[in-house]
This record gives structure tokens, C-alpha cells and sequence, in this order.
């Protein structure tokens, strides 16, 4: 009796070991495997799927930063050009103008010379303030449509 006892002793955890082992592995642990391994799958599947939609969208964007960033660079480049012509033009029509200027003191000089052409003298003097005056606001129109375009 000793024997059977040992016998059904030993057997017992045995069988609750035997109990736990087929619980947790389970009959169709294959199967479970095999659907594990499709579910982990098909999420792969999906991320790397919106990743790359991720990327192209990222991509399309940057591309169209580009653009805007080479008009912006465009239009910018075209002002500075219109500005530099007009400032060009500025001072040659300045420069001009002194030119005329000094033209009319070298005359109104000759003329002082003469008492007979008095008049003359303070009409000449008087034109040139006046041509350096509109040359002047002329000037300045200019610059302000100039910064206003």
C-alpha cells in the first residue's frame, strides 16, 4: 500500500502539472500562433502604409514651400531692381538739374556785370529758385511713388 500511495502521490502533481502544460499551450497553439502573426501583420501592413502617405504629403508640402519661397525671392529681386533703377534715375535728372542750375548762376554772374540788365539779373535768380524748387518736389515725388509701389 505504501507503493500505491507513492504511486498516486507522484501521479497527482503529475497530472495537475500535465493540466496547467495543456491549458496554457493549448490545443491549437499553432492556430493562435498563425492568427497572432496575421493580426501583427496586417498592422505593419497599415503602418507603413501611413508612413508613406505621411512622407508624400510631407514631401508635396516642402515642395510647395519652394515654390513660394522662389516667388517671394522673385518678386523681391524685381523690387530691389525697380528701385535701383529709380534711385538711377534720380540722380541723373538731380545731377541734370544742378548741371542747369550752375549753367543759369554762370549767366545771371554775366549779367550782373551789366548794370543796364538789372532785372534781368533778379529774373534769372528767381527762375533758378523756382526750377530748383519743382526739381526738388519733383524728386521727392518720385521717391515717395517709388517706396509706395
Amino acid at each position: 500500500m505504501a507503493d500505491e500511495l507513492t504511486q498516486v502521490t507522484s501521479q497527482k502533481p503529475r497530472k495537475i502539472w500535465d493540466g496547467a502544460l495543456k491549458m496554457v499551450k493549448g490545443e491549437n497553439t499553432t492556430q493562435l500562433v498563425e492568427q497572432f502573426t496575421a493580426e501583427m501583420t496586417l498592422v505593419a501592413e497599415g503602418l507603413c502604409e501611413d508612413q508613406s502617405k505621411l512622407r508624400r504629403e510631407t514631401d508635396q508640402r516642402l515642395t510647395e514651400e519652394d515654390r513660394r519661397i522662389q516667388r517671394l525671392e522673385s518678386q523681391i529681386q524685381m523690387l530691389e531692381n525697380t528701385i535701383d533703377e529709380e534711385r538711377a534715375q534720380r540722380d541723373r535728372e538731380l545731377t541734370e538739374t544742378r548741371n542747369r542750375l550752375a549753367a543759369l548762376e554762370k549767366k545771371a554772374e554775366k549779367v550782373e556785370k551789366t548794370p543796364e540788365k538789372k532785372e534781368k539779373r533778379y529774373l534769372i535768380r528767381d527762375l533758378t529758385w523756382l526750377v530748383g524748387i519743382a526739381a526738388g518736389a519733383w524728386v521727392i515725388v518720385t521717391i515717395i511713388n517709388a517706396i509706395v509701389k
